[in-house]
């Protein structure tokens, strides 16, 4: 088990560099920074339990290897031990949208090496290749506003159920995706407050299967 310790000190120091503070950092802003409640933070101190996806948002939000600071592993260490992790490409720069149109301009990636092992812990059946953000409420509950979703591309499916991302005309969507008996497609929001669209199969192209989330609490 990794000790909660050395991995909040990890953070302690950089978000002392982060806010050029010159004093202490303590539990209460690296809870802050990682969105969490100073109560919560500190039971999960007590339990030595450390909230990882909380710390996986906040490695990708501010471009900090995952694997150095819980594993204290270099590039060159990954390279020897390729089998033991799984790449993930993470486009900072593309935001599907759960509620309007959002068109991407830019899709500049960059690799997230990911502990085959935690990656088993956050998502246990599935194995992405991307990770993209979503803007919009219109898929709330299930995902939040700001969320970063992971895509297996693999999974493009539509006949069995689950939420996928679909570029269409209007941009990149994430939404519960059907096909109607006519041969239409239907983007289903989890908001009951949004209609669900109707498109025609050349409107619609399946870029993969939503299979996991890190929300921003």
């Amino acid at each position: 088990m990794l000790d909660f310790k050395s991995v909040i000190d990890k953070l302690k120091i950089l978000l002392s560099k982060k806010m050029q503070k010159k004093g202490k950092v303590f539990d209460k802003d690296v809870a802050n920074a990682l969105g969490i409640a100073q109560a919560t933070f500190a039971t999960m101190k007590s339990r030595n339990s450390l909230p990882y996806k909380e710390i996986l948002l906040f490695c990708a939000n501010h471009k900090i290897s995952i694997n150095w600071l819980l594993f204290d592993q270099a590039t060159q260490m990954l390279v020897q031990e390729s089998d033991r992790f799984m790449q993930v490409r993470y486009f900072p720069h593309i935001q599907a949208s759960a509620g309007g149109g959002a068109f991407n301009i830019q899709e500049d990636c960059m690799m997230l090496n990911i502990d085959k092992n935690l990656l088993k812990a956050l998502l246990p059946s599935q194995q992405p290749n991307d990770a993209i953000h979503i803007e919009g409420d219109s898929m709330e509950p299930t995902l939040k506003d700001g969320s970063i979703v992971f895509i297996d591309r693999n999974v493009c499916d539509i006949t069995k159920e689950g939420i996928f991302v679909a570029s269409t005309v209007a941009g990149l969507f994430v939404k519960r995706i059907r096909k109607r008996m006519d041969g239409l497609i239907e983007l289903i929001s989890d908001n009951q407050a949004y209609s669900p669209e109707i498109l025609t199969p050349d409107e619609v192209q399946i870029v993969g299967q939503v299979v996991g989330s890190v929300e921003r609490l």
